[in-house]
């Protein structure tokens, strides 16, 4: 699906009881589980009634997707050269993921979403795509080459998660940075009709 997103870094101030809620939503997931970390007991963690949750966020769907991206902050797109931008913001989602309760947090959600068209919609437009399109404009990637990125990036780590209820390890994630690198390091070709433009061929 492409989205009219506007292009720009996710991510908000925390301040007042989203803080509070933010922080009792991982802690919660943290030492009960995804399946067990319910509105109510996520409300009585941060001591606030299960109405101010609510008034907030509709669903447990909506609260742990706003409560990832929390988490997540902007994307730290740096780095001398692609190769170091791209190798940087892999170790950052791979950071990210091994925190305490966000791992848990992201894969539950996921799950969850495989059955229910509108969370997939929530994770798409509010989670997904203003990462996908700060990458975009930082490789100058089209929107296919980048959501295949996101895929293999945080579907590896997901999956690792899933397998061990263990972060990936940093001789791991050195891999993955390696296996990304060989399919997105050099820049990509231009589309066929530019290519045929810039030789002076016609593309049939």
């Amino acid at each position: 699906m492409t989205s009219t997103t506007p292009a720009r870094q996710p991510g908000r101030p925390r301040a007042g009881v989203n803080d509070v809620v933010f922080a009792a939503t991982l802690d919660t997931v943290r030492d009960l589980g995804y399946a067990r970390a319910t509105v109510d007991r996520i409300a009585a963690r941060a001591g606030v009634a299960k109405t101010t949750v609510y008034r907030r966020w509709p669903t447990k769907g909506a609260l742990i997707v706003d409560c990832l991206l929390d988490a997540f902050g902007p994307a730290p797109l740096e780095g001398a050269d692609r190769g170091e931008l791209i190798a940087g913001t892999v170790r950052w989602i791979a950071a990210k993921i091994a925190e305490p309760g966000v791992g848990d947090a992201f894969a539950g959600v996921f799950s969850d979403a495989v059955s229910d068209p509108a969370l997939r919609e929530i994770l798409s437009t509010r989670l997904q795509d203003p990462y996908r399109l700060a990458l975009q404009d930082a490789l100058g990637e089209p929107e296919h080459r980048v959501l295949f990125l996101i895929d293999a990036v945080v579907g590896i780590l997901l999956h690792r998660m899933g397998m061990t209820g263990e972060p990936m390890v940093d001789a791991d994630v050195d891999a993955l940075v390696e296996m990304i690198l060989t399919h997105f390091g050099a820049a990509p070709p231009p589309p066929p009709h530019e290519e045929a433009a810039r030789t002076g061929t016609a593309c049939g």
